[in-house]
């Protein structure tokens, strides 16, 4: 008897947890609110929009989650979260094992929201807003693939290579733009325009490059500085 009741009322949580993760999905798509616990970013922490590999259905963090969820073992994914967001990351973990036991459809619905929950968490750790999943095979153009492609081998010669050739392109391009039209007449005033257009791309280009280089590794910083300068790194002009 008291196993039949246990059963029963695990079920009815399990429904239950269904229920609440629908309208939270209804609610987060229809009418921007998020039903669910969220992550309060303290004062400063900047929240940005950006194109990030840890937000997409084949990148780190999905394929991790996956196999956390498969093998019932969170610590998988444990290490992507600040260890102040992990219980947060616990509780949904446990919510999808108790949902996924009620058959396809609901271990679909749990699966999603916990990678949701896990990408929503791990970004907001690092200052970067998540504006949901991304499909798989986004472009995310060759530096990222080639970074993680190092990784897997062990060696790292090509991503240097592929850097220092965009790079020395780039620095090029932006000096031979600077030094053709640094010379105008004082009275040209649309020309001298074009020449200070041109020194700020150069200076800010090479700017940002340096910072880049020089300043410690931190998380998704590099997505704001991106759509800060719109495409230019650095500045100061």
């Amino acid at each position: 008897m008291n196993r039949k009741w246990f059963a029963s009322r695990r079920h009815t949580q399990a429904l239950f947890l269904v229920a609440l993760l629908c309208a939270e999905r209804v609610c987060a798509l229809f009418i921007g609110i998020d039903l669910l616990p969220e992550f309060v970013a303290e004062t400063g922490v900047l929240l940005v929009w950006g194109v990030g590999h840890c937000d997409t259905l084949d990148g780190p963090l999905a394929k991790l989650a996956e196999k956390a969820l498969a093998e019932r073992n969170v610590n998988f994914v444990l290490p992507w979260v600040r260890p102040e967001d992990e219980r947060e990351v616990r509780q949904a973990f446990d919510h999808a094992q108790a949902v996924r036991e009620l058959g396809a459809q609901a271990r679909l619905l749990a699966d999603q929201h916990f990678l949701e929950t896990l990408v929503r968490i791990h970004r907001a750790g690092e200052g970067a807003a998540f504006t949901g999943l991304k499909p798989a095979g986004v472009d995310l153009g060759p530096a990222v693939p080639a970074a993680d492609s190092a990784l897997a081998t062990g060696g790292v010669d090509a991503v240097i290579k592929l850097l220092v050739d965009a790079v020395s392109a780039g620095v090029r391009q932006r000096f031979l733009t600077a030094v053709q039209s640094q010379r105008f007449d004082v009275n040209d005033v649309a020309a001298g325009r074009r020449y200070v257009h041109a020194y700020v791309a150069y200076v800010h280009y090479v700017e940002g490059l340096w910072e880049a280089a020089t300043r410690p590794a931190h998380g998704h910083a590099g997505e704001h500085d991106a759509h800060a300068h719109h495409g230019e790194p650095g500045g100061h002009h």
